[in-house]
């Protein structure tokens, strides 16, 4: 097999406008030893989801499959948040009555396609895909001789082991069908996405499986045509096929030295704060932000003098309702934890269907870093300050996206 050729990176990424260095009060709050010691006992709660509330939709909102509605109403403040209504057992009975009242109009699956995965495993998969409704951007056949190629080894790749062209015509394009028919994302704030030069893209993380970094990319991508390059965990390089689909699609590993050099090439990168404490939450503490670590994607961000831009994701919660994690499982297993859902592991592979849940992302402005100098990266006060600024936003705004949302399937 021919080895992947290197095509190096740019440099020279465009920096934002900057913003001040004096911490506001809520991290002065925070940084007393006071605050910290009750900083535990006290949760965020989120507000109920109203039941008969339309969706708002703003300046430069883009709707996937989702009608004109009212506007909503304003986040309230952590301390006036009520728990939410939305029970696991009444998430399951709206799920059933969906999937009862969709399943008389649909149309049967082309079964007689899966006979000839044995024979052919990649036409079969990529004609199957056609026919669930995937938009591959050339033909099947294309699309197959590209497939082909690409496990020949004779491509090209950058330092990061990125291919933008498998990206964009096989991987982007099944997403891109679970984005728009599955969960219907609505997108909102897309204006606040640079067009052009580098930005770190911070967003809240949830759903079991890392679901909602594959959503983000394909929305980026199709609301200004740049790739996301995502910051992962350890466990993604260290897992079979995993590994290599990451890589190829422009995940790189999660450290300050790869997310500097990517922000030092006028590059989009997303990084997931709360790591594998958001994403295996159980489903009571529901967007309820966990710890966003000590920063270092602040200080990156100072580094390169780039702009943060604060995403809020709602939908990604109830794809995979998890209840149990199963922690000795898991650790015989060597991974963080081993999933226990309604219908996981109990229904085997079925289980593994992500629920249909509606999804709303929004982008928020953003949170400008050059004006600081390059040496606020060092001062913790500072990286402090912003990283409260950045969670404090994307906090509030789940709040007010549920508020506004009618039902987590509807």
């Amino acid at each position: 097999m021919a080895d992947a050729k290197i095509i190096q990176l740019g440099s020279g990424g465009q920096a934002g406008r900057g913003s001040g260095s004096s911490p506001s009060a809520s991290a002065r709050r925070l940084a007393s030893p006071k605050a910290r010691r009750g900083s535990q006992a006290a949760a965020d709660v989120p507000p109920a989801p109203s039941a008969d509330r339309p969706t708002a939709h703003g300046p430069g909102t883009s709707e996937r499959n989702e009608p004109p509605t009212s506007p909503g109403r304003e986040p309230r403040p952590a301390s006036e948040d009520t728990p939410p209504t939305w029970s696991l057992g009444a998430l399951l009975n709206e799920l059933i009555r969906l999937t009862s009242r969709s399943l008389g109009s649909d149309k049967s699956l082309p079964i007689g396609l899966l006979g000839a995965i044995a024979a052919d495993p990649v036409h079969a998969l990529a004609s199957l895909a056609e026919a669930l409704g995937v938009d591959w951007d050339d033909s099947v056949e294309e699309t197959v001789a590209f497939i082909r190629s690409r496990l020949q080894g004779d491509y090209a790749v950058d330092e990061f082991g990125f291919d933008p062209e498998f990206t964009t015509k096989v991987y982007l394009p099944v997403l891109r069908q679970l984005a728009d028919s599955w969960f219907r994302v609505e997108v909102r704030g897309a204006e606040n996405l640079p067009i052009d030069g580098s930005a770190l893209l911070v967003a809240n993380h949830a759903g079991t499986l890392p679901l909602d970094g594959m959503i983000l990319h394909t929305v980026v991508y199709d609301e200004i045509g740049r790739h996301v390059r995502m910051l992962g965990a350890d466990l993604i390089f260290k897992t079979p096929y995993s590994n290599d689909l990451a890589r190829k699609t422009g995940t790189t590993l999660a450290c300050q030295e790869d997310a500097e050099r990517l922000l030092a090439s006028n590059q989009l990168v997303a990084v997931f704060p709360e790591g594998f404490k958001g994403l295996g939450k159980p489903y009571a503490d529901r967007y309820k932000l966990q710890r966003f670590g000590r920063g270092g994607f602040v200080a990156a961000a100072i580094r390169a003098q780039v702009p943060i831009i604060p995403i809020s994701i709602v939908g990604s919660e109830e794809i995979y309702p998890l209840i149990a994690r199963a922690p000795a499982l898991a650790r015989a297993l060597g991974v963080p934890y081993f999933p226990i859902t309604p219908l996981f592991p109990w229904f085997g592979p079925l289980g593994m269907i992500p629920l249909p849940s509606k999804w709303i992302i929004q982008f928020g402005e953003a949170i400008t870093t050059d004006e600081l100098g390059t040496g606020a990266a060092d001062d913790p006060m500072i990286v402090f300050n912003i990283t409260d600024q950045v969670r404090e936003t994307i906090q509030q705004t789940l709040y007010a996206l549920l508020m506004q949302r009618r039902s987590a399937f509807i």
